[in-house]
């Protein structure tokens, strides 16, 4: 899967999932580490685990598996490594606190509302 399949299969789960406050920033030629910081927001421990919980089913059913997850336990502050793309699905507060948007605001905002509108791709959901 590419980095941009991926992130399409991403936003569509956690939309489904109905994560609040959906933000994607490209990373590319701002960082070695990842292309793309998919940042989103539970409104309970419960709802974020769901939307990790369904992120990792989707990803593993297009053959994405075997990432690495910290934070799950907790369920305040969720990542979830896939190279290309990493993952956060974090508490309101968590994510005010921590305010990686500001941290990476070089970073180019992707539109969403175009990814949530195009058709799913092969192994999408």
């Amino acid at each position: 899967m590419t980095s941009e399949e991926k992130v399409q299969l991403i936003v569509r789960t956690a939309d489904d999932r109905q994560a609040r406050d959906m933000v994607l920033l490209d990373l590319r030629g701002l960082t070695l580490m990842t292309d793309y910081f998919f940042i989103c927001s539970g409104t309970s421990s419960t709802q974020i685990r769901t939307i990790v919980d369904k992120i990792m089913e989707a990803m593993k059913r297009a053959g994405m598996g075997g990432i690495r997850v910290e934070g799950y336990d907790a369920a305040q502050w969720v990542l979830m490594d896939y190279g290309d793309v990493v993952v956060h699905v974090m508490s309101p507060e968590q994510r005010d606190y921590y305010d990686l948007e500001a941290f990476w605001k070089e970073a180019s905002h992707m539109p969403l509302e175009t990814m949530l509108a195009q058709p799913a791709s092969a192994g999408g959901e």
